[in-house]
């Protein structure tokens, strides 16, 4: 059964380049540009895994959207990888604060991505 992505980051040219990635390794992927358009997208695509930006415009960041999402147990089987420019300790250590699964620091390379991504839905 084909594995269902959602990438939520504001920078299209990323979005669009992960989306391609992934495609070739036969996922089903949908995009969202920012938090708010994400937990839409969450709630009518179901998706197996969520790839989300922390530092977006608009009312919700990465983290406040993974934190919701975490706490909600309709989102329970919901894996999410933390996508961010930002790598230092305490970054990784708000990620683990709001549930994420994992936290791939840019640039990351298509390899990484795609070895995550398989890894999370085993």
């Amino acid at each position: 059964m084909t594995k269902r992505v959602l990438v939520v980051d504001d920078q299209p040219e990323l979005r669009k380049l992960i989306t391609m990635t992934l495609k070739m390794g036969d996922y089903e992927v949908q995009e969202a540009e920012d938090a708010t358009q994400g937990l839409e997208k969450v709630n009518a695509f179901r998706p197996d895994i969520l790839l989300l930006d922390v530092m977006m415009p608009g009312e919700m960041d990465g983290y406040q959207l993974c934190q919701l999402l975490k706490s909600d147990e309709k989102y329970q089987g919901l894996a999410v990888v933390l996508l961010t420019a930002r790598g230092q300790a305490s970054d990784l250590e708000e990620g683990d604060r709001v549930g994420a699964d994992k936290y791939l620091v840019k640039p990351f390379s298509p390899l990484q991505l795609i070895q995550t991504v398989r890894e999370l839905t085993a």
